[in-house]
Formats: C-alpha cells, structure tokens, sequence
C-alpha cells in the first residue's frame, strides 16, 4: 500500500463523472489491495459533500506536508 489511512491527497487528473478537477484536495478512509492490474485502490472523502468515491492509486498524489519554523 502506497499510501496509509488519513493521507491527504491532490487528485492528478480530472474525473468528469463526478465533476471533479486535478488538485481537489481529499482523506483517504479506506483502502483496497492491488487489483490483478497491479493498482490499488481508495476511498476518498472531502471531495463531494456526504459521499466516498473510489480511485485508484495513479489518479493520486500524496500533498507535501510543510513545517515552518519560528
């Protein structure tokens, strides 16, 4: 699994059926085993009010976490 439970994620590309554009931000709240095309695959939220979609591992991207300093 590329990516843990909680992660915070950018979509890469568009995905039109549900009306969303690269860069949404989202949660990752479950995640499946790779598929026998070797992707796993996601649930996410924070993308579309009160509902989950599933994507797989390609059309994510892990956000950079940035600490500043005092």
């Amino acid at each position: 699994m590329k990516f843990p439970v909680f992660t915070r994620v950018a979509l890469t590309e568009d995905i039109p059926e549900y009306g969303l554009r690269k860069g949404a931000i989202g949660t990752i709240v479950e995640s499946y085993p790779m598929s026998p095309d070797g992707e796993n695959g996601y649930s996410l939220e924070g993308l579309i009010d009160r509902d989950t979609i599933e994507v797989s591992e390609s059309r994510i991207e892990r956000i950079p976490i940035v600490v500043k300093s005092a």
